[in-house]
């Protein structure tokens, strides 16, 4: 649930300031069943997550200034905002820097093709970003509820890496560096995972072999890669020994 109030302290709202508007209807959201509509002296205002409701206390017939409808609807673009970051983060571990990149993209303006329902016919309209002033409440939120941890994700990239294809050391540290991750967090990872370099240059020797045939393509191909060249030739002797 989304305790809205701890970010926007509106608990008193209403009750301080003289009232010049008045909520007049609560209704479901028909796309999202977890928010709903509210309107506004008859007409629509914006819609918050049902949580959101209770923790503002929005209930019908409350008085609003328009200053409080102002941080009503700010309220309404953090659940929203919210929402989408959560959908983001549940989709696959993502690190701290993936999260704030994802976030600052939504701040930005987009043209969208809309369509008309009655004509059929397509328009280009410019649909406005998040405020830029809400991403830091997101990941504060995101923090809190504990999809912000570096030192997970670290954990999963370099297991993932481990189990498929086979990766050097110098290459994990790379990759890590471009997510974000801090090099304390990069450096404990990697000493506690147990790798087997070799072992990460056989699996890419064993899949790449029959792409480089001549030995010397292979070697450099490898070096790219980040391996060691003393251990790439060990292991390309002892392959070669093998075939005789």
């Amino acid at each position: 649930m989304l305790e809205t109030h701890t970010i926007f302290d509106n608990e008193t709202a209403g009750t301080s300031r003289p009232a010049a508007r008045r909520v007049t209807d609560i209704k479901e959201a028909v796309r999202d069943r977890n928010r709903v509509n509210i309107y506004i002296d008859d007409k629509f205002f914006c819609s918050l997550d049902i949580s959101q409701v209770v923790d503002l206390h929005v209930k019908i017939d409350r008085k609003y200034t328009a200053e409080e409808l102002e941080e009503l609807k700010r309220a309404s673009d953090f659940g929203k905002f919210y929402a989408r970051a959560l959908e983001y983060v549940l989709m696959r571990p993502h690190s701290t820097k993936e999260i704030r990149d994802y976030l600052k993209r939504k701040t930005l303006d987009r043209k969208i093709r809309v369509k008309n329902r009655k004509t059929g016919e397509y328009s280009t309209q410019l649909k406005k970003g998040y405020d830029a002033s809400l991403v830091p409440l997101v990941l504060n939120r995101l923090d809190e509820r504990g999809y912000l941890n570096d030192r997970r994700f670290a954990e999963l990239w370099v297991e993932n890496r481990n189990v498929s294809k086979g990766t050097s050391t110098k290459k994990l540290r790379i990759e890590l560096q471009q997510k974000g991750i801090d090099a304390s967090i990069i450096d404990e990872v990697l000493s506690e995972s147990g790798r087997d370099e070799k072992a990460e240059l056989r699996k890419i020797i064993a899949r790449k072999a029959s792409k480089y045939p001549d030995q010397q393509k292979l070697l450099q191909y490898l070096l790219r890669q980040g391996f060691n060249y003393s251990d790439i030739s060990e292991e390309l002797s002892s392959m070669e020994s093998s075939s005789v």
